[in-house]
């Protein structure tokens, strides 16, 4: 027979000790939104040491915030030097999206052809909503995730956990990959009318349409990143004047 003791150990909840996690996820939650908004641009330097003074914490859970960035690929660490917001390549830009590509397709076909469609067509669409709404306000950053957000929730559809989970990897470099491209969105007047194709096409579920359209829908990166900084240097030069 178990004594009293025993009885008490077993039913006495496990302690968990999680201050310095959660205090450390907390400060990530922050630097991550302060990245994807923009208020720390891409390249920018990241300070352990100002980041805890602004925090007001001690450089501990600063430091494993930043590593828990580093491993999502929202900041790099470069040996001597620091942690930085990465600048990407074109070249990162092209292997990001062939990626992307990859999985958005195969997500796309399986999506099409389930005889259920209309939960994941009532979401398509009222993301798009957002996103026309958000273009008119010119909230630009809000466009790049509500664009996220709609390819996010083909993938999820697909019911993989392992495509998801192999999409979810790339959502941070995505992420950056939309903040470069941001001002490629300025011109980009058909962005809403392209996202409400798909939408039909989904409802319609007119499978190689589709999938032909998801490609074309991606572009060429590269020739957008070209457009966004044109016009940030247009800009900067109607700043500068």
């Amino acid at each position: 027979m178990a004594s009293r003791n025993d009885t008490n150990a077993k039913a006495a909840p496990a302690t968990k000790r999680l201050p310095r996690t959660t205090l450390s996820g907390q400060i990530a939650e922050q630097i991550r939104t302060a990245i994807l908004d923009g208020t720390y641009p891409l390249g920018a330097q990241l300070n352990e040491m100002e980041l805890a003074a602004t925090y007001g914490v001690s450089r501990g859970p600063v430091r494993e915030a930043l590593q828990r960035l580093i491993q999502e690929g929202l900041l790099r660490s470069e040996p001597h030097r620091g942690v930085f917001v990465p600048e990407l390549a074109p070249g990162d830009l092209i292997d990001i999206y062939f990626v992307r590509r990859s999985l958005e397709l195969v997500a796309m076909r399986r999506v099409v052809e389930t005889p259920e469609r209309a939960g994941v067509v009532r979401d398509l669409g009222a993301i798009v909503r957002q996103m026309k709404a958000a273009v008119r306000r010119k909230d630009w950053p809000q466009v790049a995730d509500l664009d996220m957000q709609f390819h996010r929730r083909i993938v999820d559809e697909a019911g993989s956990e392992r495509l998801t989970r192999s999409f979810a990897t790339l959502q941070a470099e995505t992420r950056l990959c939309l903040q470069m491209l941001m001002g490629g969105y300025r011109e980009n007047a058909a962005l809403i009318d392209e996202h409400q194709l798909l939408v039909d096409l989904v409802e319609r579920g007119a499978v190689e349409p589709a999938l032909a359209e998801l490609e074309r829908h991606f572009g060429d990166p590269v020739r957008t990143l070209n457009k966004a900084n044109a016009s940030r240097k247009e800009k900067l030069g109607a700043e500068a004047a």
